[in-house]
């Protein structure tokens, strides 16, 4: 799609948001792993590798999340506008020609 017609859409900032929504996910993914994997190692120096990498993938997930409210993509305190976002995500992508 060209820039003027995503503009015209909307589908810029959808297509911004639904990359960070799948980053974020990522994130969150890398997260349960990597506690996953550490609960289960048995060795010191890669309990501590481990660590160090579950730290920085929750540095990450943080920054996502403040960028999606920075830029009002996500509604973490607010249920019900979360909630519209998304129904306008939904209908943006049920609207879109097949």
């Amino acid at each position: 799609m060209n820039k003027i017609l995503e503009s015209l859409t909307g589908m810029d900032k959808l297509s911004d948001q639904l990359i960070a929504a799948d980053f974020l996910n990522a994130a969150k993914a890398g997260i349960k792993n990597y506690s996953w994997a550490l609960s289960e190692t048995a060795t010191p120096e890669v309990r501590d590798t481990l660590r160090r990498q579950l730290d920085t993938a929750i540095s990450t997930h943080e920054r996502i999340t403040n960028y999606m409210l920075d830029k009002g993509y996500y509604h973490a305190y607010d249920p019900s506008e979360q909630i519209k976002l998304d129904m306008k995500a939904a209908e943006t992508a049920m609207n879109l020609p097949s």
